[in-house]
């Protein structure tokens, strides 16, 4: 994870048994926590472009092996919640390597949740 060099070592938890949120927490600190969430439910129209050396970093054959998560900064309330749209984790489905990625799009860096 960006700006956290220390930290290489992730379990994905689940917070809710809809499959919305969950949690990245490090292995090495396990205070340190992310949140994340597939981006489907909220961005529909999300579609992140990896580059080949950032495919062949996570060893994906293809897009298939992919999990896309978008880390989740909570507001105030819920409504205030946002999304880093232009990093998000990436995740190898069979190898369980990852890897936030900094996309060479246009896309915001905390986009609303709710809209």
């Amino acid at each position: 994870m960006a700006g956290f060099p220390d930290h290489r070592r992730f379990a994905l938890v689940a917070l809710d048994e809809a499959g919305l949120l969950y949690a990245l927490r490090s292995l090495e600190d396990p205070a340190l926590r992310f949140l994340v969430a597939p981006p489907a439910p909220f961005f529909p129209d999300y579609a992140p472009e990896l580059d080949d050396e950032q495919a062949a970093l996570l060893g994906l054959g293809s897009a298939e092996d992919a999990l896309v998560l978008v880390v989740v900064t909570p507001g105030a309330s819920p409504a205030d919640a946002t999304a880093n749209l232009l990093a998000p984790v990436v995740v190898n489905q069979r190898t369980r390597t990852a890897a936030q990625v900094v996309l060479d799009q246009d896309l915001p860096l905390h986009a609303p949740l709710g809209g």
